[in-house]
């Protein structure tokens, strides 16, 4: 594993991916020390209570300050930036907020990463950069791009970036999952639309793939796991069966259907096994160490309408069953 006797940071260390990852990595890997990078001194005090572990140090910080940053990554190997203000309806009224973490954000970290002498960073992106119609998307497809041409920057240093992409994370804050439950109390589920689909991926599946890519990354590639598609409206079924189904149209910058991979990219993307692997576009950079990928179909487009792999409503229980289990208690 990259991480084994390595300095690893976190930005958005607090956040519902950060305090998983952090753990596990505690748990299964050999770190040297595991820095948390966040603004919430609460949610990083609870984090000492709940996890005793002599390589676990906290630093308060916001990746808008590039100055902090660079007293953050000092003799540090290793960071995965989990950072984002990703809400997309906070992001559309607060649109220079947006920018200033997502955007400028990447930026200070890509800077300092560089200054630091960091050997690598991972960034997390999402789906909604693919095609993006909201703010949201908007900026962290800016931020996919700085990161891969990043490696443009850092030169003949040894610093190298790379993207981890996915959809939806089963439970997170601020999520579907979450909405639900809470609407489940009134005996009404909204829907804005039935055809509606979206990729989705648990939390543990999201910490197995980021791990993985940090063992294989060599920088410039954005990764994109092969993850099932389910229909809201199962979704819907699966945790509040007993409710009725209420129709309220599309949000403003919400989608029908998603997008991992769309026909452009497709053209520069490897497949492997069980992810594929895009390129950078840029004839400046070039991917190294990916002979075993194979090249993807003319026109391919990896969209959560016309995914080949489909949750059964039965998997979707199951997956929602934690989640019911601890609104019971």
């Amino acid at each position: 594993m990259r991480v084994n006797n390595q300095v690893m940071l976190v930005t958005g260390g607090t956040g519902f991916f950060g305090q998983r990852f952090v753990r596990q990595m505690l748990a299964m890997g050999q770190p040297r020390k595991v820095i948390v990078l966040s603004r919430d001194e609460l949610k990083q005090w609870e984090m000492r209570q709940q996890l005793n572990d002599d390589r676990l140090r906290f630093f308060l910080g916001d990746i808008r300050d590039v100055d902090r940053l660079r007293r953050a990554f000092q003799e540090v190997d290793v960071v995965v930036h989990a950072a984002a203000l990703k809400q997309v309806p906070a992001c559309e009224y607060n649109p220079f907020e947006a920018v200033k973490t997502n955007i400028l954000g990447a930026q200070n970290i890509i800077e300092a990463a560089i200054d630091c002498g960091v050997k690598c960073v991972l960034a997390l992106s999402s789906d909604k950069a693919v095609n993006p119609v909201n703010l949201y998307g908007a900026t962290k497809l800016v931020h996919e791009k700085l990161f891969v041409d990043g490696n443009a920057y850092s030169g003949q240093r040894q610093t190298k970036f790379s993207v981890v992409r996915y959809g939806n994370v089963v439970g997170s804050r601020g999520s579907v999952v979450p909405l639900f439950l809470e609407r489940r109390k009134t005996g009404s589920i909204p829907i804005t639309d039935e055809r509606m689909t979206r990729f989705w991926i648990t939390i543990e599946q999201g910490i197995t793939f980021v791990s993985h890519c940090l063992g294989v990354m060599q920088g410039g590639e954005i990764f994109v796991p092969k993850v099932p598609s389910m229909r809201i409206v199962d979704l819907a079924k699966a945790l509040a069966p007993e409710c009725k189904v209420e129709l309220i149209g599309i949000r403003p910058g919400e989608k029908l259907h998603e997008v991992l991979l769309h026909a452009d990219e497709s053209r520069r993307t490897l497949e492997c096994d069980e992810y594929f692997v895009i390129a950078p576009e840029s004839t400046v950079l070039r991917l190294q160490g990916w002979d075993h990928g194979r090249p993807l179909p003319a026109g391919f487009i990896y969209s959560s309408d016309t995914n080949q792999r489909w949750l059964t409503l039965e998997q979707m229980s199951e997956m929602v069953k934690p989640f019911l289990q601890a609104t019971a208690e």
